[in-house]
């Protein structure tokens, strides 16, 4: 009689597994069903009755996972694919997932480790790149990145990337080439632009920086009072006065009282021997504000260029008495614009 109850409890066990294991296809395959129709949040229902009735059920786990990134439900899109992982640790699957949400969650150290060990990811070595950017290992990036680009010399993004990683180096002489591959690539790219703009600006390749900003503005570039203020003195330096006056004028109109812009306006307009603007500039300083040593050393300056030396100097004596640290400049003999 022992043996018959006992017969009994495994055959009722073994059924019960069964008919548990037959109950979960059932809900994963009604889950397929709804996620080929679109139904994304049905199917996760389903998937999710499957996972209960059998929690080792890896395949409904990464199903699961696909549907809650199609409702955009990252969170619950990663604890899916997490769980699937912890069942199959070589789940390709789960694995190509979670490069992208590590990635996507900053958790770049992640991302660069699944992306190692992901067989099937085509962006894996891009994924690796962004990563070591964004974790500002520079030296690592740029191994990556370098051979990114030998692979397709053609990548615009990683071209830029490239020239951005260079650019957080301080090597802006490496910097410029990959940025003008980058917007020879691909010219829509208004950042690109602004920021090859202000390299060519900050090397005194003031022509190219005139060219470079004309191309953000024309594809969409907010041209912001420091856009503007930039691409002024970028005409200025390169020979275009009327146009590069316009702009700092209207600079000025904008930012009234502000006496920096005014100051800098002089010192370029001395530097490009145009003393007479010079002095307009140092004139409109003094009128803000008649004790403005440095505009009247400045001015006392281009008195002396424009032949006028007596005067000058005694402007530029006046200016020290105002402002006794003005003196160090006549000893150094530097070049004004204070």
């Amino acid at each position: 009689m022992k043996n018959f109850i006992t017969f009994t409890l495994v055959t009722l066990t073994t059924a019960g597994f069964s008919q548990t294991g037959d109950s979960s296809t059932y809900f994963f395959q009604k889950g397929t069903e709804e996620q080929a129709a679109r139904r994304y949040l049905t199917a996760s229902n389903h998937y999710t009755k499957a996972i209960e009735l059998n929690q080792n059920y890896t395949a409904a786990y990464v199903e699961n996972g696909y549907v809650n990134l199609e409702m955009r439900r990252i969170d619950a899109a990663k604890q899916n694919f997490t769980k699937a992982l912890e069942l199959d640790p070589n789940n390709e699957a789960a694995i190509k997932e979670l490069v992208t949400l590590y990635y996507s969650y900053r958790q770049f150290q992640k991302a660069i480790d699944f992306a190692a060990k992901c067989k099937t990811c085509e962006d894996a070595d891009r994924i690796i790149a962004m990563s070591y950017y964004q974790m500002e290992d520079y030296g690592k990036a740029e191994k990556v990145l370098l051979n990114l680009i030998k692979k397709n010399p053609n990548d615009a993004e990683m071209i830029y990337t490239t020239a951005r990683n260079y650019l957080d180096m301080g090597l802006e002489g490496k910097a410029i080439p990959f940025y003008e591959k980058a917007v020879q690539l691909d010219e829509t790219k208004s950042k690109w632009h602004a920021e090859l703009g202000l390299l060519y600006y900050n090397n005194n390749n003031y022509k190219k920086a005139v060219a470079s900003f004309n191309k953000a503005a024309e594809h969409g570039f907010i041209r912001s009072n420091d856009f503007n203020e930039n691409l002024g003195f970028a005409y200025l330096y390169s020979g275009e006065f009327d146009k590069a006056e316009t702009l700092l004028l209207e600079i000025i109109a904008r930012k009234p009282g502000n006496t920096e812009i005014l100051r800098d306006v002089a010192e370029a307009f001395y530097d490009r021997k145009m003393y007479d603007k010079s002095l307009e500039y140092c004139q409109k300083l003094m009128e803000m504000n008649m004790q403005d040593g440095k505009a009247l050393y400045q001015a006392g300056l281009c008195f002396q260029k424009k032949g006028q030396k007596e005067r000058g100097q005694q402007m530029c004596d006046k200016a020290i008495e105002m402002d006794p640290s003005l003196a160090g400049l006549r000893q150094k003999r530097m070049s004004p614009g204070m």
